[in-house]
């Protein structure tokens, strides 16, 4: 039999990333919640709980979290039809869902998109952040129950739905251009002029150099972890960087940047995918995602 009373501590802990928080919440005391997450480690024969500030999951808590999630989504809807089922005195146990997208996306469109099923649902989100190339892995390993990726293939047990492209630009600010490509954006000026990158897995500005100029060139760079960063940053002359539409196209319009190369656009299609689990369940989740992809990415949006 599966401990669930346990497992909800278990869930409680890593929501709140304290075993004194997550005490709180449930109304107990936190001896009791190490104690109940002690036992269900041992019984487990395994860590699922990494002690710290703030207190996270391993990767079998990470599993175990999930299953709660949907456990949690399947009581919800229950409770709608039966609510004389519910426990009215405990405290409400709200479901959060896990999700998992790019900076840029959730700098641009998609933070629209939660922001329009939350008005719409009791659920609560934990939205992670990760390269667009990356998403797909926090699904496989069942870290989160949905993600917007590039990965077009559908991840194991997930349904996958065509989103569109982000369109990014190579800009730069008019001083930047003027300074460092004098004679025109070539190899070597590129070989020479900084440029912004987001962390080591960001590999969009090779990407647009090798679509762009057929040539594959080690570019000194800035490292700059931040949508709005990058704009700032550009805007203030101290690199060229690969920065969505959303964010350059008015300050293009006014000159306060300028692409490197007019009309080279770099298009980065993007997938929604779900696990087949919750996927009939948060039905309205996707179609939100869907909606505000088709109004805000290049292409159309499409299950």
């Amino acid at each position: 039999m599966i401990d669930y009373p346990a497992l909800r501590v278990l869930l409680a802990v890593v929501q709140t990333g304290s075993y004194e928080k997550a005490a709180a919440v449930l109304n107990v005391t936190p001896s009791a919640v190490s104690q109940r997450i002690k036992q269900l480690e041992e019984r487990l024969g395994a860590a699922l709980v990494v002690r710290g500030t703030p207190c996270t999951a391993t990767e079998k808590g990470d599993w175990l979290c999930r299953h709660m999630e949907n456990v949690g989504m399947l009581e919800s809807e229950l409770l709608e039809h039966l609510p004389d089922l519910s426990d009215r005195g405990n405290p409400e146990q709200r479901v959060t869902l896990q999700i998992a997208t790019s900076a840029d996306s959730l700098g641009t469109w998609f933070l629209e998109a939660m922001a329009d099923f939350s008005k719409t649902s009791n659920y609560l989100l934990n939205i992670s952040v990760d390269d667009q190339d990356y998403t797909a892995e926090w699904l496989e390993r069942g870290r989160v129950i949905a993600a917007v990726t590039s990965m077009e293939k559908p991840v194991a047990g997930c349904r996958r739905y065509s989103l569109g492209a982000l369109r990014y630009h190579a800009t730069a600010s008019p001083e930047f251009i003027r300074r460092h490509f004098p004679d025109g954006v070539t190899p070597e000026a590129l070989a020479r002029a900084p440029s912004l990158t987001f962390n080591q897995k960001d590999r969009l500005q090779a990407d647009w150099i090798r679509r762009t100029l057929s040539a594959d060139i080690n570019v000194p760079t800035h490292w700059l972890p931040a949508t709005q960063g990058f704009i700032d940053a550009s805007l203030l002359g101290m690199g060229w960087g690969m920065n969505p539409i959303h964010l350059t196209e008015d300050h293009i319009k006014a000159g306060r940047l300028v692409e490197l190369i007019p009309d080279t656009p770099l298009d980065v299609v993007l997938y929604w995918q779900i696990s087949r689990l919750a996927a009939d369940r948060l039905a309205g989740l996707t179609q939100t995602v869907i909606e505000v992809a088709r109004r805000s990415l290049v292409g159309d949006a499409r299950g």
